[in-house]
């Protein structure tokens, strides 16, 4: 029975392999990118030099991915993507989210305060540092050597690169495989990064909730940056050329990016732990401040410009939530994941506990402390901009303090630039918001903890949740930068001195979140990461690196092909294009086309290529991505899925599952003949074939 079972188990894997290989499917890391089995597939050579060539033209933004595409610094991403840097740059007078923004002539490209490019540009694996750092310890015990061996890691490779004649890097600890790898991964940082094009909110979000995670598709979510370096625009030969001309059905294309994350590699525990637990949970928390937000924009016109932008993050929160805790509701999905845990034991033949029961165990625990961890230490109770801010004072000041291996892992010196980039950000912040959002947390706070908890005792014992929250937002100072600036210039003793009410909140709950941090850490996070650790080593025992990672927001490689899909037994088409648009125009939001779109109506190609379908696998992170074609040309600009990509967390549907970008002939269009735009429209296309030529023939 045994070597019979053993032949059946080889069939199975090699059975499972194949389905993935022939699947569009893969978030695959640039050193593992099955090349041969594209080759095979679809008759195109990826080579070293061609990788190579992507990579370095492939940008990390906050959140979101972009691509060089000019040897000047240009950098393509979404109109999404850069929301923040747009509501920064505008005034009272000049609303650029609404009105668009075109550097040229009149106005000079502006500095996007919070944001930062960075470019992959080596990596180093330090599993065996790490192994041996958590040799023989409690899985407490390893998860505090881990974290601080990390931390050890990261900061002698960036004293490293300062001695290099390339200059100083920014060195990055990344996990794969749930544990089983990590890596240093090394990043040319570009902190000078200003905005040079971006359309209006109506055309780049054409469609607006409705729409979002739908196709066919007609938005013009684009936007382009620049990266600058001394002061200069940064010298960037490694970018894409456009073609303008777009992908064919069926061609083969490829998407390079920064997905955010994924679940397919987590146990069933770890999925049915967040099918009954996190999702419900933040579902009703989200469909509640989705309540008070409609509430608050049917007051009046000025309620509804302010809420606009938060009450889309949230719809689309909800919508992604509501399709994720479906698709976990799917017996079919978890019954594939029974199998190949199953499938997977058999193969390792592992000693000791074993470690999807430890797992299981470690999310039980989770259970007994999840609420007061989720809204006191996570935060889901304190739902304000203003508590964030001083939570960073507080704690960044006091992390400080320590040495830089004993810090809690978001203040790390490597970590240190980006918070003080932030409290330094100069971002709107709007008191009637503030207060709205974190009412609505409080009494979530006080509901889910009980009115006789110790904190909502502290907390309300002489006041209400709305009560608190207004007197709170109304006489704390830290929505000013320069009270922040001061403050963390002033260190640990300015923040213990300080009287400010919101600062006074985070230091007298602090403790008890840091308790709970403590505890999570050593009761879940570090059993958990323990026993993934092991499953990590049973699966690349059976089946090598032929089993891509988990995406943890670092750079990764998909291939796919333009195509549409069946939806109902109705075929959709893998193209819309303008006409269509210009047809759906109601003149009210969502669908309201731009006054200078309508007045350019007549004299555009109105069969121009809107936007494309194809069988890429991607998730948040990848928005901004660019879309390649074999010969390394960039045919498209990723900012979305449709609505069958939101169960790709956990498992990647290859009938259903597709990815939506933009059509580069719409962004020549709307450059050349809506926006005026000609010099950055030759600058975008001046490279020309000649460069993504000479790559792909290397």
């Amino acid at each position: 029975m045994r070597v019979r079972w053993r032949g059946t188990l080889i069939c199975l894997i090699g059975a499972w392999l194949a389905a993935a290989a022939h699947a569009d499917e893969g978030m695959w890391t640039f050193d593992h990118f099955p090349a041969q089995e594209v080759a095979q597939r679809y008759g195109v050579q990826i080579t070293p030099a061609w990788l190579e060539h992507v990579r370095l033209a492939t940008v990390r933004l906050n959140g979101c991915t972009g691509s060089f595409v000019s040897s000047d610094g240009l950098i393509l991403t979404n109109h999404h993507c850069v929301e923040s840097c747009l509501a920064a740059l505008s005034s009272q007078d000049a609303n650029l989210v609404d009105g668009g923004f075109l550097a040229d002539e009149r106005h000079p490209e502006g500095r996007c305060a919070t944001q930062v490019a960075d470019v992959l540009v080596a990596t180093e694996e330090v599993t065996a540092q790490i192994t041996a750092a958590v040799a023989g310890l409690d899985a407490a015990a390893a998860a505090s050597a881990r974290r601080r061996t990390l931390t050890l890691l990261e900061q002698r490779c960036e004293q490293a690169s300062a001695r290099r004649p390339a200059g100083r890097l920014k060195c990055q600890a990344v996990s794969l495989y749930e544990g089983g790898q990590y890596f240093l991964y090394e990043y040319k940082r570009y902190e000078d990064v200003r905005l040079v094009f971006a359309p209006e909110s109506d055309i780049a979000a054409f469609g607006g909730d409705p729409d979002n995670f739908q196709f066919p598709r007609w938005s013009l979510d684009v936007s382009v940056l620049r990266a600058y370096e001394n002061g200069k625009p940064a010298h960037t030969p490694q970018h894409l050329s456009i073609d303008f001309d777009g992908p064919r059905e069926g061609e083969p294309v490829f998407v390079s990016g920064h997905p955010g994350t994924t679940s397919r590699l987590e146990t069933r525990a770890q999925l049915e732990f967040t099918r009954d637990v996190v999702l419900p949970q933040a579902l009703l928390r989200s469909a509640e401040l989705r309540g008070r937000y409609l509430q608050f924009a049917f007051a009046n016109a000025a309620n509804a410009a302010l809420i606009e932008a938060p009450l889309d993050n949230l719809e689309n929160a909800i919508k992604v939530r509501r399709k994720l805790l479906d698709a976990l509701h799917d017996d079919a999905l978890l019954e594939r994941k029974s199998a190949e845990e199953r499938t997977l034991r058999a193969a390792a033949h592992l000693d000791g506990e074993d470690p999807w029961r430890q797992i299981a165990a470690a999310l039980a625990k989770e259970r007994d402390f999840y609420e007061p961890y989720t809204f006191i230490e996570g935060g889901a109770g304190f739902n304000s901009i203003l508590f964030r801010y001083a939570r960073l004072l507080v704690r960044g000041v006091e992390e400080r303090t320590k040495p830089n291996a004993d810090r809690l892992r978001e203040f790390t010196d490597a970590a240190l630039p980006r918070v003080a980039r932030q409290l330094a950000a100069r971002l709107p912040v709007y008191p009637e918001v503030e207060a709205m959002t974190l009412s609505a947390s409080l009494e979530r706070l006080r509901e889910w903890l009980g009115p006789d908890d110790p904190l909502s005792q502290q907390l309300f014992a002489h006041d209400s949740p709305d009560g608190v929250a207004i007197r709170l937002v109304a006489e704390t100072q830290i929505a000013d930068p320069a009270v922040r600036q001061r403050l963390w210039e002033g260190g640990a003793a300015a923040v213990r001195a300080s009287r400010d009410p919101m600062i006074e909140l985070v230091r007298g709950i602090d403790p008890q979140a840091r308790a709970l941090r403590r505890r999570y850490e050593d009761e879940v996070d570090g059993p958990i990461t323990a026993a993934a650790a092991r499953i990590a080593r049973a699966r690349f025992a059976a089946y090598g690196t032929r089993v891509y990672p988990d995406a943890t927001f670092t750079l990764r490689l998909n291939v796919g092909t333009v195509s549409g899909w069946n939806e109902h037994g109705r075929p959709i088409p893998a193209f819309t294009h303008l006409e269509r648009a210009f047809a759906r125009a109601t003149g009210a939001r969502p669908f309201k086309m731009p006054d200078r779109w309508l007045a350019a109506a007549d004299r555009l190609d109105r069969s121009t290529p809107f936007c494309i379908s194809t069988s890429n696998d991607i998730v948040g992170g990848n928005s901004g991505s660019p879309l390649i074609d074999a010969r390394g040309r960039l045919v498209g600009l990723m900012f979305d899925g449709n609505i069958h990509s939101i169960a790709g967390d956990y498992a990647f549907d290859a009938a259903n599952n597709r990815a939506v970008a933009l059509h580069p002939a719409m962004l020549r269009v709307a450059l050349e003949q809506v926006y005026g735009a000609h010099a950055l429209f030759a600058e975008l296309s001046a490279s020309g074939d000649a460069l993504a030529g000479r790559a792909a023939a290397r």
